[in-house]
Formats: C-alpha cells, sequence, structure tokens
C-alpha cells in the first residue's frame, strides 16, 4: 500500500484544453502526440466542431488533451456555439495550452483568446507552431509581445506537422499537472464513441473534397452500424446533412461521382481505424438552415 501511494505521489494526471485561432494546428498536434488520428484536420476553418479528448499516456503521467473549435469572431448562432465551446474547456483543464500559428496572425481571434484567458486566469503555455515556415529570429520579436499580454508558465516553439519541439512542449505541460493516479485505463486514447469517429472521418472527406460554402453546411450522422458475426465485416449507413437544394446537388455531383469519391476516400480510412473490410453507404439530406435550428444543433451533437 505505501508503496502504491509513493508511485500515485510520484505520477502526475491532468487536462490540457488545447485552444486557439482556426487552423493554427491543434488537431495536427493532438494527433502528432497521440501518433494516431483522433482529430480530423484540413486548411478549411471550423474542421473541428466538437470537443474531442485524446489520452496521453506516458511514464510518469497520464494528460488528457481536449481539443476545440478554433476560436474567431463571429455573430451567427452556430459559430458563437463552436467559440463558446472552445472556451468553455478553460475552466475545466488543469493547463491551457494555446497554440498560434505563427505564419498567419488573426487579431480578432487572438483578441479573444486573450480576454477569455484574463477573465479566467488559468495556468497558460503558448506554443508557436509552424515555425519550420518562418525564419527564426521572427520567434524573438512574438515571445516578447506575446509576453506582455498574458503570464505564461512557458513559451514553446514547434512545428507539430514535422515534429519539432513536440516532446520539449509536452514534458513542459507534464511538469505543470497535479500529482495523482491516471483517469483512463492504460489503453485508452479517446472517450469518443466509434460511431462519432466514423462521422467525423466521413465529414473530413466532405470537407476535403468540396470547396466554397459546402464543408460549413454539412453536418454528418452514422444511421447504421452493424458487425457481422462471420467474418471482419462492418456496414456503415451515415447520412450528410446540408441546408440547401443546391448543396445537396455540389455534394452529390454529376451522375453521383462526387459523392463517390467521398464515400470511396472515407471508406478507405475507416476501414485502416477498424481494421476490417467496410460496406459504406452514403445518403444527403437537406435540413434547412439546421445551423440556426437548436432542435437540429442537438440531434447532430451541437449542443
Amino acid at each position: 500500500m505505501k508503496e502504491q501511494q509513493r508511485r500515485n505521489l510520484d505520477f502526475r494526471s491532468g487536462f490540457v484544453a488545447l485552444i486557439g485561432p482556426p487552423n493554427a494546428g491543434k488537431s495536427t498536434f493532438l494527433n502528432r502526440v497521440l501518433q494516431d488520428k483522433i482529430s480530423i484536420t484540413s486548411k478549411k476553418p471550423q474542421t473541428t466542431r466538437n470537443r474531442i479528448l485524446g489520452i496521453l499516456h506516458r511514464r510518469a503521467s497520464q494528460i488528457v488533451f481536449m481539443d476545440t473549435p478554433g476560436v474567431f469572431q463571429g455573430a451567427a448562432a452556430f459559430n458563437a456555439l463552436l467559440v463558446k465551446t472552445a472556451l468553455a474547456a478553460l475552466s475545466e483543464a488543469d493547463v491551457t495550452l494555446l497554440i498560434l500559428d505563427v505564419t498567419a496572425s488573426d487579431a480578432g481571434a487572438e483578441a479573444v483568446l486573450v480576454k477569455a484567458l484574463l477573465t479566467k486566469k488559468p495556468k497558460a503555455v503558448l506554443a508557436f507552431n509552424k515555425i519550420d515556415l518562418i525564419d527564426k529570429r521572427a520567434l524573438l520579436p512574438l515571445t516578447r509581445a506575446w509576453s506582455k499580454k498574458y503570464p505564461f508558465e512557458a513559451i514553446v516553439p514547434i512545428s507539430a506537422k514535422k515534429g519539432i519541439g513536440i516532446e520539449t512542449l509536452v514534458a513542459t505541460l507534464e511538469g505543470y499537472l497535479p500529482q495523482g493516479p491516471p483517469y483512463f485505463d492504460a489503453d485508452a486514447v479517446t472517450d469518443m464513441p466509434t460511431r462519432l469517429l466514423v462521422a467525423e472521418r466521413i465529414r473530413e472527406k466532405v470537407v476535403r473534397l468540396t470547396g466554397q460554402e459546402i464543408p460549413y453546411a454539412t453536418a454528418v450522422t452514422v444511421d447504421a452500424f452493424s458487425q457481422s458475426k462471420e467474418r471482419p465485416f462492418v456496414r456503415i449507413a451515415a447520412t450528410i446533412h446540408v441546408e440547401r437544394d443546391s448543396q445537396k446537388g455540389i455534394l452529390i455531383g454529376k451522375s453521383g461521382n462526387k459523392l463517390r469519391q467521398i464515400g470511396t476516400a472515407a471508406r478507405k480510412e475507416i476501414e485502416a481505424f477498424l481494421e476490417c473490410r467496410v460496406f459504406l453507404e452514403l445518403f444527403v439530406r437537406v435540413q434547412k438552415k439546421w445551423r440556426k435550428d437548436p432542435k437540429a444543433l442537438k440531434r447532430f451533437g451541437y449542443e
């Protein structure tokens, strides 16, 4: 018993909220750290819509990362909901990790983030991401400027895509976690249900393979998920929800080509994720103005 108590005192565990402007690289960082794809990614804003938990197991710690939607200025109800989801994580985390893209400053988003930090006053670490794309001499004035905005515990330059500075950043975060036993079992990587992980992979392909307004007007629900008892085979039926008939036409494409392209790309990734063959059937449904409909938002998992 004394030995177990001693190990618990040496062990650290806690929650780290990932916040930042859209496309700062939060999801890329999380996937890099976990060496697994938990959060979907793309170059388009609003790719991450939910709070995503990713659990990192280390020899002396368990770090539970909370990936959040990008923070931006937007008056629409759905946009405000995403920002509210992101900033709520500040109150639930032991440490906040603010990730900024050093190649693209977003003054509006940064003002919202700084105001939230000053209001809630969390223990926070700042990471400058994408440092592989700039002259390193530019980091010094950035560090000075941000040190005046908030008393960060540490400022760490990284490249989530290249893996630069990741271990330094994780070790820094680990040092600010409280001592205590792990929250999750040793084999847990996320608390997200399989259906939601599948739906997110489908939505990622929609985001990546369509242009204009389509990515922002879509939501994905998994309607059926059944596994064969005879062999490793999963049958999935999912619906891509859009807001207008014109969007449905674009998403389906000529002779159904665009929807087949999305389905093929999604199926391959889902098969790798589930480690079995998958039969994926996609449908497209018009749900007018769902982003302004509280009932639809709740049904699609955006509360």
